[in-house]
């Protein structure tokens, strides 16, 4: 049995980039951490007022944060991934859900987070609940953490699904907005997690299990 999940939304409602920002300011200065959060107030009012795509918004500011670990290399990097996870993203977890992969896990499946989200982002998360992770690659290159490729993101999510796990579908599928119709609809299962409205409506019309109501955005 395979079971994929979606993390953002989904699995929390936590945030990358307030987990980063956090470390930032307590293992490199708080005065930059002040002002990365400063910078970032303008977009983040426009994505929340709906004037620019929130999805898109967020993912952006994920991919862009990764430049504020300074001197980067691999042991910075897990430092940094697990503070987030830790500080933010764990702490903020949905815990019917979570709960429902760890039974899965239990029962003998294959758990995987399948993830637009950095992989060292997700990795402790995923190791909380024995799950393994389907995320967005990164690199660090003189100094510096960088994404490889794309984005696993809408219909490159359920690609690489599907290519990494050698199958056409999965048993079951976890995903909280309309972004994860692709991977919801190669299950044999899909499950809607505090779906937003679009998602909703197309849940309801596909007579899909729906946990959670949905959620405001901000």
């Amino acid at each position: 049995m395979i079971v994929a999940s979606d993390l953002m939304g989904t699995l929390t409602t936590g945030s990358p980039f307030l987990g980063l920002v956090d470390w930032v300011k307590h293992n490199q200065s708080k005065f930059r951490a002040n002002l990365y959060m400063a910078a970032i107030t303008p977009s983040y009012l426009l994505a929340k007022r709906g004037f620019i795509d929130w999805q898109a918004w967020g993912q952006k500011l994920m991919v862009d944060s990764l430049a504020y670990i300074k001197d980067a290399n691999p042991e910075k990097l897990s430092q940094a991934s697990e503070w987030v996870v830790e500080h933010n993203l764990w702490k903020n977890r949905r815990e019917d859900v979570v709960a429902r992969l760890i039974k899965h896990r239990e029962g003998g499946a294959k758990v995987y987070i399948a993830s637009s989200v950095v992989e060292p982002f997700v990795e402790p998360f995923a190791k909380r609940i024995g799950a393994q992770v389907i995320g967005t690659p990164t690199e660090i290159v003189n100094g510096r953490v960088r994404m490889v490729g794309e984005l696993m993101a809408n219909e490159k999510k359920i690609e690489q699904v599907l290519s990494r796990l050698g199958v056409d579908r999965v048993d079951v599928a976890y995903g909280d907005t309309v972004l994860d119709i692709p991977l919801l609809e190669h299950a044999d299962h899909p499950v809607a997690v505090y779906p937003d409205a679009k998602l909703k409506i197309y849940a309801l019309e596909k007579n899909w299990e729906i946990i959670g109501d949905t959620p405001k955005i901000g």
